[in-house]
């Protein structure tokens, strides 16, 4: 077969796809209204108030003219009355515009410590998802006295990575107040240790004395030399301390921490102390997918002192290592990640490795675990049901919308503004603007049916990424149109046979990567339907013997396609045709895939668990899992995502030889 054929018919009806409608976003040019937005917008990236207030007047209305005084106010927040910032909410009220003004003043008020005006006003927040505010929340009267808000502040807390003020001072109060310990303060400091964020660290530490959290600076930058001047760690304080300089050390050499721990430091660490240090070795090590990952797990004494992160690792190394009962003991110990399907599934499989026999307690309640996640929703739920014995097949569609269903979508003011800004090119304040309108402007978000009539407007407007998202969210009425469109469907089927690439696998990748939007682009430049980058596409561009080839062409949908799935066809055929190393290839390159596959021969779905990068790892589930469903609405078969999974190893000895070439 020659690549060159997907060049076949480049140039003939050539489609016109974009995320809009004409009547949308097909103009020729914004019209003088728009222009002030769009100024208004730079003005707003600029910080130039002066601009903003000689604009806002033009705004008035637009469409868009919420967004236009939040930005005008949002620059000058700091100086502005209370009386001005009320007649904001008041004159927005039941807008996004509204509720973003009233977080970032929210913010405001709690770092000035203004606890009676933030009293006031919190209830009033409706999207109540920021948790630096519910940590500052946390902190008034009238929350803080609860028993269930020391609980709260240490999960929030947490899971920030980087410093910020209100967990901060929310812990510092409760420590007061002893409703959160000194083990509280180091847990915050371990775990910001492991992410090398050593001022989040300091700032946990500085709650209980500022010589510590100078300290924890000194260990960041060298924890050897920490260890080296200590002979003994007595003191709680020295013990801890000792905790952070092994952490740090086993972020770079995990087999280093773990002599360091055995031959010395091991003796004199409290138990949970000494069980910490083994997890965070074994999850260093596990993340460099070393053979000795799961004797490190092993070391711990109690799962009870991990937390769940630390856990979830001693899950994926007990996988990688076929120990299912440790898989089984590891998953009871998490706390809220045991209702994630992932824990649930391999739960359900390692009870059902070690209880063979139907009669079995056990393996009756692990049929009953794969039941209750089993559908086509995800990779997971995908695998239950095959699990089951049962196979992937396109639900039924549900009860067609009714006029009045859609009228409702089209009448919805705030799906309107969203439209709108994204016809304007605005597409993160068009993406918020949707989402609160869908999840967070009533409680709990539209219904299933409302959800159905927004995502059908959505599609209507070829808006797709806003047609997935919205439709995805239903439970119980699954549209596969909706949640699976296929734009370009027959340049994608044409160009994929003619390469013999099965289509549902460009199909499952293109909705991963792009979400369909054909101008998307990201942060690392990746770009078009199929998110190439510019070297790769001019590399594959002479591959398949397109000619005259330029970097700006890499948008248009056909020239996107043509290169993306040429691109694609050679990285499967350099990886034996492994649907999950080829998606972990296209993600993360070629070379890292080829790493990661060294090692045991395991199932696909074990080995994509262990895949270090998280991003990643969430791609090649999801690509696999969407590649299934849209082989279910292409054939019109029965699908099993097992088989497209098979298994994952070393590269066979009579392979022909790795393509090196491959960018």
């Amino acid at each position: 077969m020659q690549l060159t054929q997907i060049l076949t018919s480049l140039g003939a009806s050539v489609l016109i796809f974009s995320f809009l409608t004409p009547a949308l976003g097909q103009t020729n040019a914004p019209n003088k209204a728009d222009e002030v937005i769009l100024d208004m917008n730079q003005a707003f990236k600029k910080n130039d108030k002066a601009q903003l207030s000689r604009l806002l007047p033009k705004a008035k209305g637009h469409a868009l003219e919420p967004w236009a005084a939040y930005w005008e106010l949002r620059v000058r927040l700091d100086q502005a009355s209370d009386s001005e910032i009320q007649q904001f909410l008041t004159q927005y009220a039941g807008t996004y515009a509204e509720d973003r003004l009233r977080n970032d003043w929210l913010l405001q008020m709690g770092r000035q410590r203004d606890w009676a005006d933030f009293a006031k006003e919190y209830p009033r927040f409706r999207m109540n998802d920021d948790r630096e505010v519910r940590c500052y929340a946390l902190s008034t009267e009238a929350l803080i006295s609860k028993p269930e808000t020391a609980a709260e502040l240490k999960r929030l807390w947490y899971a920030f990575r980087d410093t910020e003020d209100g967990c901060t001072y929310t812990a510092e109060k409760l420590y007061e107040l002893k409703k959160i310990d000194s083990l509280d303060l180091w847990r915050k400091a371990r775990l910001a240790m492991d992410n090398n964020r050593p001022r989040a660290a300091q700032l946990a530490l500085n709650i209980e004395s500022v010589e510590l959290g100078k300290q924890a600076i000194l260990i960041h930058a060298d924890p050897q030399k920490y260890l080296d001047k200590r002979i003994l760690a007595i003191t709680k304080k020295r013990k801890e301390l000792s905790v952070l300089a092994l952490i740090r050390i086993a972020n770079t050499d995990p087999d280093k921490a773990a002599q360091l721990l055995e031959k010395k430091w091991g003796l004199m660490l409290t138990k949970e102390e000494h069980n910490w240090v083994w997890a965070m070795i074994g999850k260093q090590a596990a993340q460099k997918l070393q053979d000795n990952a799961h004797s490190y797990f092993n070391k711990v004494s109690r799962n009870q002192d991990l937390n769940d992160d630390l856990l979830i690792w001693k899950t994926r190394a007990a996988l990688r290592s076929g120990d299912w009962k440790a898989v089984i003991s590891a998953v009871d110990a998490m706390d809220s990640a045991k209702q994630d399907p992932t824990w649930i599934y391999w739960k359900a499989r390692g009870q059902l490795a070690a209880n063979p026999s139907a009669t079995e307690p056990m393996r009756l309640e692990a049929l009953a675990a794969l039941q209750s996640i089993a559908s086509v929703k995800g990779f997971y739920e995908q695998l239950a049901l095959e699990e089951l014995g049962q196979a992937i097949t396109a639900p039924a569609k549900p009860e067609a919308l009714t006029p009045q269903e859609k009228s409702m979508a089209v009448q919805n003011a705030g799906l309107q503004r969203a439209l709108t800004a994204l016809s304007l090119g605005l597409r993160s304040e068009g993406n918020r603007e949707w989402n609160y309108s869908t999840n967070l402007h009533t409680p709990g978000g539209m219904s299933e049916r409302e959800l159905l009539a927004a995502a059908d407007l959505a599609c209507s407007k070829q808006v797709w990424d806003r047609c997935i998202n919205t439709s995805d969210r239903t439970k119980t009425q699954i549209d596969f149109d909706q949640r699976f469109p296929m734009p370009l469907k027959d340049t994608v089927l044409r160009k994929a046979k003619e390469i013999q690439l099965d289509p549902a696998y460009v199909y499952g990748l293109i909705r991963q990567e792009s979400r369909f939007i054909t101008d998307a682009k990201s942060v690392v430049g990746a770009a078009g339907l199929m998110q190439v980058m510019p070297a790769t596409a001019k590399w594959t561009a002479k591959k398949i013997g397109m000619t005259n080839f330029q970097p700006h062409q890499i948008t248009d949908q056909e020239i996107n396609v043509a290169i993306g799935t040429g691109y694609l066809k050679l990285v499967l055929d350099d990886f034996d045709g492994s649907m999950p190393l080829a998606a972990a290839a296209y993600n993360a390159g070629p070379s890292r895939s080829r790493n990661w596959r060294k090692g045991p021969v395991l199932e696909a779905a074990i080995w994509a668990e262990n895949i270090p990068f998280n991003e990643t790892r969430d791609y090649v589930k999801k690509v696999l899992s969407n590649t299934t469903n849209y082989a279910a609405i292409i054939t019109g078969q029965p699908q099993s995502l097992k088989a497209r999974l098979g298994t994952v190893g070393p590269r066979n000895a009579q392979a022909p030889a790795e393509n090196t070439d491959l960018p």
